[in-house]
């Protein structure tokens, strides 16, 4: 849902076009409302088609001695011990994916834990997405805020990668914390609870979609405003052990019902037959 997205060049043509499949229900509203209210421009018909998880994620997701190996190795090589919590939250490394807002509530989870002491394994927080090459104000301002607090030895940084089922296999915890109007649909989420992992996540966009508040994981705000129901929420899942694993399993158990690649495929067949039958139903009515 990036501005650049709506440039005239890339929009213009859209009353053209005889559909347009959008990821998410939140999405397609979006890109109606401001295509016709700030562009002039009357959208197609919109159809949602959620994405799916690969055959290929599955078969990892659902091998439990795979799991275990990526998730020996991942923490071997993070200094993590196989009883520890880990919270992850796994996207590119910016201020609207909201790392920021996680490490400041992950703190405050750290200090609720010792204030009540609480009977917990020692948690971690993982970053995934990180790039100190690029050398960004916001990668520094993360690292600076961890070591001013402290805390190095709980939150670990890892450099971005495309291969995000290791970090599946070796967490507890996905954090999805895009800020503003969220994700626009969020594939780490179905990933994740493809893992039978529970996920904590912002209740903006694509989030909305994909995660039963309470149920398959637990939503927060927005904004400064979530940075204490999500450090509540952290101490939840880190305090109460039968609940976060009743979450993941239901959360596997959403994924294989709505979020497979043969349910996408499926959809997206239903949704270009409907587009050619309308399209040969106005052209009929035209020759009339």
């Amino acid at each position: 849902m990036r501005g650049h997205y709506f440039k005239s060049d890339y929009v213009k043509h859209l009353p053209l076009v005889a559909g347009a499949m959008i990821d998410s229900h939140v999405t397609a509203e979006y890109w109606n409302n401001r295509t016709r209210e700030r562009m002039r421009i009357k959208m197609p018909e919109t159809y949602v088609v959620h994405l799916g998880n690969s055959k290929e994620l599955m078969e990892v997701a659902e091998d439990s001695v795979a799991k275990r190996v990526l998730r020996e190795h991942v923490r071997e090589s993070l200094g993590v011990r196989n009883e520890d919590l880990l919270f992850a939250i796994i996207n590119s490394v910016s201020r609207g994916k909201g790392q920021d807002l996680f490490l400041h509530a992950f703190y405050e989870s750290l200090q609720l834990i010792q204030e009540k002491k609480l009977q917990v394994p020692p948690i971690h927080a993982i970053v995934v997405g990180s790039d100190m090459s690029a050398q960004t104000k916001f990668e520094t301002e993360l690292r600076n805020f961890v070591t001013s607090k402290k805390i190095q030895d709980r939150v670990h940084f890892v450099n971005k990668t495309l291969t995000v089922a290791p970090f599946l296999a070796a967490i507890d915890v996905l954090v999805q914390n895009s800020q503003a109007r969220g994700e626009c649909f969020g594939r780490i989420t179905i990933e994740a609870m493809a893992f039978q992992l529970p996920v904590l996540g912002t209740a903006a966009g694509g989030t909305t979609e994909i995660v039963v508040n309470g149920t398959t994981g637990l939503l927060h705000q927005v904004g400064k405003e979530g940075v204490t129901p999500l450090a509540n929420n952290i101490v939840k899942l880190a305090t109460h052990v039968e609940r976060r694993l009743t979450m993941g399993k239901r959360g596997y158990q959403r994924v294989k019902e709505r979020f497979l690649e043969h349910h996408m495929a499926r959809r997206i067949s239903a949704v270009l037959k409907e587009v050619l039958r309308k399209s040969k139903s106005r052209a009929h009515s035209n020759m009339l």
